[in-house]
């Protein structure tokens, strides 16, 4: 009897060991992706984002020189924007470069996702790592801290019909 408990305390301590190294592990994996994420740096600057009532306020004003605004997430939500799809995918970045290619370098351009914030958006490095390499001189991003609901439709600002 007494080496049926023990060997009963001795299955429970292991459980628990590998219970706790599988929760360890995890938070690990997670905490390293959080971090990886966060820690890269982003090609654009603080000078690149635009302030969503910026643009809306262009959009809205017929006379003023509209810029070429691409959507590079799930769904062209903004007034006059052009569906590129996810541009995490590499099809849907060569879409991107195939619209951009004949552009002059000096074009306004201005993309957006809104999926989710920059920290975690797979969409939005790509798109503008490409404007970069292409050499473009006056391409934004509009600045989506939380997404497009939350920054863009709940304001109430021009949207695709």
């Amino acid at each position: 009897m007494v080496h049926n408990l023990l060997f009963y305390t001795n299955y429970q301590m292991k459980t628990k060991i590998l219970t706790f190294l599988f929760i360890a592990v995890a938070m690990s994996v997670f905490a390293a992706t959080e971090f990886s994420c966060q820690g890269q740096s982003d090609p654009w600057t603080p000078q690149q984002l635009l302030a969503p009532a910026d643009i809306a306020k262009v959009l809205n004003d017929p006379n003023s020189p509209q810029p070429i605004v691409y959507c590079i997430g799930m769904q062209a939500i903004v007034k006059g924007s052009i569906d590129i799809g996810p541009a995490m995918k590499e099809e849907n970045l060569n879409k991107l470069k195939q619209k951009l290619i004949n552009l002059p370098k000096k074009s306004q351009i201005v993309v957006y996702c809104g999926c989710c914030p920059f920290s975690r958006c797979p969409n939005v490095r790509p798109a503008m790592e490409l404007l970069k390499s292409m050499q473009f001189t006056n391409y934004k991003l509009l600045n989506l801290p939380q997404n497009i609901k939350v920054d863009w439709i709940d304001k109430g600002y021009p949207m695709s019909e």
